[in-house]
């Protein structure tokens, strides 16, 4: 029984860094986009965290660092929070 958990620990393990390779590898395009839309912000890493996952959902980032967000409807509509804690999710 000790085998057969080793053996799925293992797949397991290998599944998952090739999932992660196959996600990192796409998100070139995002990074270098989300750079730039968060080149002026004063939270830097949070704002490349969002912007990462809005481009990574949306496969677009609005140009320039601030507005612009027509560009990209996808990322326009995304939200956070609900009622008066409602705000946008993309940066």
């Amino acid at each position: 029984m000790k085998p057969l958990h080793t053996v799925v620990a293992l797949l397991l393990i290998l599944f998952t860094s090739s999932y992660l390779q196959a996600t990192t590898a796409g998100s070139a395009f995002c990074a270098s986009k989300c750079k730039v839309r968060c080149s002026k912000a004063s939270v830097q890493d949070r704002c490349l965290r969002y912007c990462g996952l809005c481009c990574d959902q949306c496969r677009c980032v609005p140009s320039g660092t601030y507005g612009h967000k027509d560009e990209c409807p996808c990322y326009r509509d995304k939200y956070t929070g609900s009622g008066k804690r409602r705000r946008p999710k993309c940066p």
